[in-house]
């Protein structure tokens, strides 16, 4: 355990996939540690009103040592913005005194990583919540060329959707001019399909918590190689 890397993830107090999936796919020698907090459905507030509940989660995350904490939300960390991204990485920064990243951070490099500007969003949610998400690609520089939220009303109707689902929802919308395909939140069994339509329609594809786990091991100078998740850890 002594040369084991930490990665800690601020995560919503209802997911409930990112654990096994962190487990699942992170190296042997990469310990994964989890703080919740209330922040989305009927606990969702505006990004400033969650700033003091970001500082002690991270705060208290802080005391298992970990190389790198991430924000890992996809929804909250772009709502804000650019500029909302960035209050959170000082927030969790300032309280944790570690290496600090959100969930759309890790996406946008990925993204960057494997040449995709021009991208397909999938996702579960319901539309407000999509064109948030469209609003930050757009001032990162990105262009969505087609988007699809399922409208779902939350984590139980999320994890329900298989990952043969989401392979067929990703290909029945699935455009020639995207150059990838971006399948957003973490909470979903999407990482699961990461191949499968990288397969089928012969483009990269980025997941929420595939990048987080990516950017983790950049961030540590770990090698990003991991079987199973596509394109973007198939080196390093």
């Amino acid at each position: 355990m002594e040369n084991h890397a930490r990665i800690g993830l601020i995560i919503p107090s209802a997911n409930r996939l990112t654990e096994p999936q962190f487990n699942e796919y992170a190296p042997d020698d990469v310990d994964i540690h989890v703080t919740r907090l209330r922040m989305t459905g009927k606990w969702s507030k505006p990004l400033d009103q969650l700033q003091g509940a970001i500082e002690e989660a991270a705060g208290a995350l802080s005391d298992t040592g970990p190389d790198v904490i991430v924000f890992h939300c996809t929804a909250n960390s772009m709502e804000g913005g650019l500029d909302g991204e960035e209050r959170i990485t000082e927030w969790v920064g300032r309280a944790s005194g570690c290496t600090a990243v959100t969930t759309s951070r890790a996406i946008t490099e990925a993204l960057h990583e494997l040449a995709i500007r021009k991208l397909v969003l999938i996702s579960p949610y319901v539309e407000e919540t999509n064109q948030a998400e469209m609003r930050y690609m757009a001032e990162a520089g990105f262009e969505v060329v087609h988007e699809l939220g399922l409208g779902l009303a939350g984590s139980d109707d999320y994890i329900a959707v298989t990952p043969e689902q989401w392979l067929d929802i990703t290909c029945d919308n699935s455009r020639p001019e995207a150059e990838g395909y971006f399948l957003s939140c973490t909470n979903t069994r999407m990482i699961e399909t990461i191949e499968a339509v990288e397969s089928r329609l012969a483009r990269p594809v980025v997941s929420s918590n595939q990048a987080a786990l990516w950017a983790c091991l950049r961030r540590m100078g770990r090698p990003t190689s991991i079987p199973g998740l596509g394109r973007l850890c198939a080196e390093g």
